[in-house]
């Protein structure tokens, strides 16, 4: 228990418009770094993937927390549309099927939830965007090793300093890191740069707005 000479002083609380101001002014000083270290590798892996969807593979995705939730944002947008009208592209975000999540971890393990169904259901071409703020998410692992051994390219998109992630990625795979130690910011970052890559894919596959 800290004693009266080590204990620190409590602080007031920050002015709310304050706080705001500086969650705003960190994202922008960081999207603008990003703007400038990660906006060509973001590029070729929207390359990659236009390649991929044009050639009639699928994509999968797969993350945790916050993650799945930009996982299905991801596929959603695909699948749907982004911006322009056109077909409907293959995407699959495997944090959605309940029965299965619960089945694989009930029967495996958790951290064979997503490898268990890019087994089933990858093919070599098709594309594994696999998403951890930390890199290092078991699950999202095992999940790149069973894309790697079926001939898929894997597009990571870590935190940090990418984690045992960074270290599995092949010379055909993509690797769109945001050095920041925040989960917030990262993740922030990350609905950004699957947003630019849905734009990079439809601006490949269906010309200009």
């Amino acid at each position: 228990m800290p004693t009266p000479e080590n204990r620190e002083e409590a602080r007031p609380p920050m002015d709310p418009v304050a706080l705001v101001r500086s969650h705003f002014e960190d994202a922008i000083a960081l999207k603008t770094r990003m703007a400038e270290t990660l906006a060509p590798a973001i590029a070729r892996a929207g390359e990659a993937l236009a390649a991929a969807l044009g050639r009639g593979a699928k994509v999968l995705a797969c993350g945790n927390g916050g993650s799945a939730g930009d996982c299905q944002h991801f596929a959603a947008e695909l699948v749907g549309r982004f911006e322009r009208e056109r077909p409907g592209l293959a995407a699959i975000a495997l944090t959605v099927d309940s029965s299965a999540l619960t089945a694989i971890a009930n029967d495996y393990s958790f951290d064979r939830v997503f490898s268990r169904q890019v087994e089933a259901l990858g093919r070599e071409g098709d594309v594994l965007v696999a998403l951890s703020t930390s890199g290092n998410s078991r699950n999202v692992i095992e999940a790149m090793k069973a894309a790697s051994a079926r001939g898929m390219t894997v597009i990571a998109l870590t935190g940090r300093d990418g984690g045992a992630m960074a270290a599995m990625l092949g010379p055909k795979d993509h690797h769109l890191n945001v050095a920041h130690p925040r989960t917030m910011r990262i993740q922030e970052v990350h609905i950004l740069a699957l947003h630019c890559l849905c734009d990079t894919v439809d601006n490949i596959l269906h010309g200009e707005k």
